[in-house]
Order: structure tokens, then C-alpha cells, then sequence
């Protein structure tokens, strides 16, 4: 319906993903995750490989497809169609990808990206710990070099994958004294290095995708699994945030998408009062209100691809990556609410999937950047363009009548 949005190559990677979707995920899978029956679902990662649908922004030549964000938006809508956890295993070698892509050696993309996208080792990011969430640069994990070794030392949480992870992506504390930028590095952490993780959540939703706690004590990483260099994991981070968010913001087009389809053929369907309720402006008030959001937040995320596509100034892209996660996850959280609110008891109900994809979007505000700090990036980035912006265009605060009344525009 909205491939006019999409160029020819793009449409053939979104009708794979309709295919994966609606061919490869078996109906019981996602209940025995949803009732954390499985903790890690290992054949689907490796499904996706089959279909060459994982990392598709990476070059050819480390198994990636070479495409763009447009692209990946759009199977990630489709994706978007399955359980969250689902979207999210499916997100992580994009997101993990992502530092080994721009920022890793040949040698690290050897081992560990390629693998990766062939679906023979599966990865996490380890970001937050248990004393700190949006406080990124708070982090307590130390590494401290020991000859052509570094010893790690701490914990992580909320890790996504982690107890399917082969290798993690690891924030650590390498200078304690630097300024907090410049403290953190990044490294590339197996699991048989010494890595203990732990399932310990019991999760409102998006089960089953091995969300549990990383322990590391005395773990040794040898120097080669340094990205970059000590004391750039800030810059990393920073790069990192886009595929972070991004992800964030097109799946939830997909549960969107579900939701309100599943509310609109119930409202073709059920009749009240001698007549079908989607006659009533109560309810169809509420689907239109759906659509618009829907289509509002498509628009405003695909704009966003286009802008990363097109290499824009890194502050315009943090800007509308920031808006895009924000707007997309709180529209879907009000969408299917709505969903929810059409199908009246029975959408509260398991007879529906309505009440897990309730569940499972509440997380999508909160993870990879509350919407209170995306409010924060947002705002500090439009306050900067503005200021530089150039003086070639019209000043429309000149036109009132009393613009140059002298003593009226007192800001001090």
C-alpha cells in the first residue's frame, strides 16, 4: 500500500520480510515465549540468516546487502508484525553491526561480523547497569589494562540476547579521571571469556527474548577486541544511538499496523444496538484518530531514513532520529490502546493478541532513550541549527506593526 514510499529494490526486501513473517515463525513459538516457555529463540535468528534479511545496511563484503536505512525501515515494519522480542533479536545485529561496521578492524569484522550475519554466532549490547539507566557515562564496569590483556570487572542489565548471546558489546570504565567522554571504551566480549548471565525478569511484555544480566568478574579481553581505541566508547556510543533508535521507531509501525487492522475488521464485524459499531462516531472517531498517527508517524520515519541515507549534518539526523522514536512509540502506544478500547472486554483478553502487543509496546518508550531524554536531544539540536542558521531568509519577527517600538523588547 505504501510502496510508492520505496524504490524497486526496497519493495523486494519488504515482500522477503512479508514472506519470513508470515512462513517462518510458528504460531507456538511466540506463545511459549510469551509465557517464557523459551528464553532465546535460536532457530529464528538463524532463519532470518537463510533469508539474508540480517544486516542489511553492511557491506557486501563482510555478508550484508549494502542497502540503506529506507530499506531496512521497511522490513522492519514487517518484522514489526511479530512479538517485540522477535523485532528486537532481529534489531541487534544491526545495532552491534554497527560499531564493528564503522568503527571495528578488518580483523574484528572477520570474526565476529560475518559470522554474525550468517547466523553462526548470535550478539548483545551491554549498555545499562544496575545503578545507572539514561546515565550512560555513570557506568561502574571497569577495564584495566594488564600486559595485552584488559580485566573486566562489573554488571550489566536489561541486556537484550543475553542468554542467547555468543559475544557482547561491552562499555567499560578505562579512565576514571578522563572527563566522563572520554572514560569509556568499548569491547567485544565472548561469553566463554568468563561472562556469567542470569534470567532474572519477570517482564510486563516482550518475553522471550533472553533479557537477563551480565556478570563479569576478572574476565580477561585480550587488547585485539578494543574497538577503536581507549577512552572512544562516547563516540561509539553516539553512533550507535541512530540504529538504537531507528530500530525503535519503525518496529512499532508493524505493531501499529497489526493493531489497528485487527480493531478495524472487529468494527466491520461486531454489531451493537442493531448495527455494526464501526456505524458509531465513538468508534470510528477513534480508528481515524489511529490512522492518522499511523500515517504520521510512517511519514515521519521514513523521512528520517532518507536524511541518514543522504549523509545529513550528524545534528539533523540526532534530531529527527530523536523525534522519529518518539513520536512513532508514543503514537503506537496510544494506537493500540485505542485498539484495545474498540474491542472493549474481549480485547483485554488472550482470545486477541491486542492485550500482548499492549504489553509488549509499553518498553519501546523507555529503552534506547526515554522520551523525556529524546525531548532533551530534540530541542537542544533545534536551538543549535537555529543559531546558525544563516541570515538569507525573511525576518518574520519584523512584521508588527510595533517591531521597533525600542523600549518594548526588553529580554534582560
Amino acid at each position: 500500500m505504501y510502496d510508492f514510499m520505496l524504490d524497486e529494490q526496497s519493495v523486494k526486501w519488504k515482500d522477503k520480510a512479508k514472506e519470513f513473517v508470515k512462513k517462518e515463525v510458528p504460531r507456538q513459538l511466540i506463545l511459549d515465549m510469551d509465557e517464557d516457555k523459551v528464553q532465546y529463540p535460536t532457530e529464528y535468528v538463524k532463519k532470518l540468516a537463510e533469508y539474508n534479511l540480517l544486516g542489511l545496511r553492511f557491506p557486501k563484503k563482510w555478508g550484508g546487502q549494502g542497502l540503506g536505512w529506507i530499506t531496512e525501515t521497511a522490513v522492519l515494519e514487517e518484522i514489526g508484525l511479530l512479538p517485540m522480542s522477535l523485532g528486537c533479536l532481529y534489531s541487534l545485529p544491526s545495532i552491534c553491526g554497527e560499531a564493528l561496521d564503522k568503527f571495528g578492524t578488518d580483523k574484528q569484522k572477520e570474526k565476529y561480523l560475518r559470522p554474525m550475519l550468517e547466523g553462526k554466532i548470535s550478539t548483545a549490547e551491554a549498555l545499562t547497569e544496575p545503578r545507572g539507566g539514561s546515565d550512560f557515562f555513570g557506568a561502574t564496569t571497569t577495564a584495566i589494562k594488564d600486559g595485552d590483556h584488559y580485566i573486566l570487572n562489573g554488571q550489566k542489565r536489561f541486556v537484550v540476547g543475553a542468554e542467547g548471546a555468543d559475544f557482547f558489546l561491552v562499555y567499560a570504565k578505562t579512565n576514571p579521571n578522563s572527563p566522563p567522554r572520554d572514560s569509556i571504551s568499548l569491547f567485544i566480549v565472548e561469553r566463554d571469556m568468563g561472562v556469567e548471565s542470569k534470567y532474572i525478569y519477570g517482564l510486563l511484555g516482550t518475553r522471550g527474548g533472553g533479557a537477563g544480566r551480565l556478570f563479569m568478574k576478572d574476565v580477561q579481553v585480550p587488547e585485539e577486541n578494543l574497538v577503536l581505541a581507549e577512552g572512544k566508547g562516547g563516540l561509539i556510543f553516539y553512533q550507535m544511538m541512530i540504529p538504537e533508535r531507528m530500530t525503535s521507531a519503525a518496529g512499532p509501525l508493524g505493531m501499529s499496523r497489526s493493531a489497528l487492522e485487527i480493531a478495524t475488521k472487529y468494527a466491520h464485524k461486531r454489531k451493537a444496538f442493531g448495527q455494526t459499531i464501526k456505524s458509531f462516531q465513538g468508534v470510528s472517531f477513534r480508528l481515524a484518530d489511529s490512522i492518522m498517527l499511523l500515517d504520521a508517524s510512517r511519514a515521519m520515519v521514513y523521512q528520517t531514513a532518507k536524511a541518514i541515507d543522504s549523509d545529513q549534518p550528524g545534528s539533523i539526523c540526532r534530531r529527527l532520529v530523536s523525534e522519529a522514536k518518539r513520536f512513532s512509540t508514543e503514537s503506537a502506544t496510544t494506537i493500540i490502546s485505542n485498539a484495545m478500547q474498540v474491542l472493549g472486554g474481549i480485547g483485554y483478553t488472550n482470545v486477541f493478541p491486542i492485550e500482548r502487543i499492549f504489553r509488549d509496546i509499553r518498553l519501546s518508550t523507555i529503552w534506547t532513550g526515554t522520551s523525556e531524554v529524546m525531548n532533551l536531544i530534540i530541542q537542544h539540536e533545534y536551538f543549535n541549527e537555529l543559531l546558525k542558521r544563516e541570515e538569507n531568509i525573511r525576518d518574520v519577527e519584523m512584521d508588527a506593526k510595533e517591531s521597533e517600538a525600542p523600549d518594548e523588547k526588553i529580554y534582560e
